[in-house]
C-alpha cells in the first residue's frame, strides 16, 4: 500500500463515517477502536492500519474488508 492509497483509505473511512453522521469519537467508539488510532488512520498517519483494525472499521461501517480496501 503506497501513500496515496493509505490516504485513500483514511479519506474513504471518514466519508462513510460521515454518511453514518458519526463524530470520530462516536465511531471509533462503536468500532472499539483507539480513537487517536482513527484520526491517525482517517489523516494518513497510520499509513497500513492493522488487519484487525481495518477488519471492525469495516464490519462497523457495515461492508468488507474488501470494499473498504478497493
Amino acid at each position: 500500500m503506497d501513500r496515496a492509497q493509505a490516504n485513500t483509505l483514511g479519506k474513504k473511512i471518514q466519508k462513510l463515517r460521515k454518511g453514518f453522521e458519526l463524530s470520530q469519537d462516536e465511531f471509533a467508539r462503536k468500532a472499539d477502536v483507539p480513537y487517536t488510532t482513527l484520526t491517525k488512520i482517517e489523516t494518513g498517519v497510520i499509513k497500513k492500519p492493522s488487519v484487525f483494525v481495518v477488519a471492525k472499521i469495516a464490519k462497523t461501517l457495515g461492508i468488507s474488508v474488501d470494499d473498504l480496501l478497493s
